[in-house]
């Protein structure tokens, strides 16, 4: 009896650890939560005075759950293709572990209670936690079978956090909101770049059109366009310097890791070679905290 007992227990400890990691994966949680700490970056460089970390609760949970909604309904759209993916093959409605209908009502509550936390706030930060979610899951999902432009579109709601966590503080549309969502913005270029060349193949299998490609291949362009994109980032990232928020130390600094941001793009177009798409995709990790962190602590 009692070694029935301890096998239903164990047998229960195991599904619900089963669940909790499904449900992780639902709401992608590492992307979600860089997502979330460019938010709350955002508002602490707009902040004046002493920082209301009860407030940076609110907004990062607000955040985490928007994003979460987004993820969430993606998945949902996507689940027959992701089973043609080795990447995304086990994510729990995939695979068949969670059914449609308990992830829609998991993304509905996440939607409803994340933007009513960002409605806190003020207007402006709801509305643009809403139209995250709602282009993130019904105008980039979709175009990412229909062409590279899927890229470009999801950039937008990929840039809003950094514009809610901003007007969160401010309640309104400023020139330095403006600037970190650019910020964002043309980082996600050679993110993707590096990231479209290394799963092109798995991309291609499931139909999605995330790169150009050139004789059956990745083209190299890419490289190019991420470049571009990456010296775009100077006097985007410099902005805070010519709006009197932040000093010469970190303009210099920005500047720098821009420039290394495009030299590794430069380096993909190149030699398009997976070291050269993995070495941009890991300075893409690097590159967005580093400059967020640098704007941050210089404004102190």
């Amino acid at each position: 009896m009692i070694t029935k007992t301890k096998a239903i227990s164990g047998n229960s400890i195991s599904l619900l650890a089963q669940k909790i990691s499904d449900y992780k994966e639902l709401v992608k949680l590492r992307l979600n939560l860089t997502v979330v700490f460019s938010a709350v970056m955002a508002y602490l460089i707009a902040s004046v005075g002493s920082v209301l970390w009860g407030e940076v609760a609110i907004l990062a949970l607000g955040g985490f759950l928007v994003t979460g909604a987004a993820n969430a309904l993606n998945q949902v759209l996507e689940k027959d293709f992701d089973r043609q993916m080795r990447r995304t093959a086990n994510r729990p409605l995939a695979a068949g572990r969670m059914r449609v209908s308990e992830a829609v009502m998991a993304a509905g509550f996440m939607g409803l209670v994340g933007t009513t936390l960002l409605a806190v706030f003020n207007p402006w930060a709801a509305l643009f936690g809403m139209v995250a979610f709602l282009s993130y899951a019904f105008l980039y999902t979709p175009m990412k079978r229909l062409s590279p432009l899927a890229i470009t579109i999801g950039a937008f709601p990929g840039a809003l956090p950094m514009l809610i966590g901003c007007v969160a503080f401010e309640g309104q549309l400023t020139t330095l909101a403006l600037a970190l969502f650019a910020l964002q913005f043309l980082w996600q270029f050679p993110h993707f770049a590096s990231i479209g060349w290394l799963g092109f193949e798995d991309y291609k299998k499931a139909g999605f059109q995330f790169m150009l490609s050139k004789n059956g291949s990745q083209d190299p362009k890419a490289g190019l366009e991420s470049m571009v994109y990456a010296l775009g980032l100077i006097p985007v990232s410099l902005m805070p310097f010519f709006l009197g928020i932040t000093g010469v130390a970190s303009g210099v600094l920005v500047v720098a890791f821009a420039l290394i941001y495009a030299w590794f793009s430069w380096n993909l177009y190149k030699k398009n070679t997976r070291k050269a798409a993995l070495l941009l995709m890991f300075s893409s990790f690097f590159y967005l905290p580093m400059t967020l962190l640098v704007l941050f602590f210089d404004k102190i």
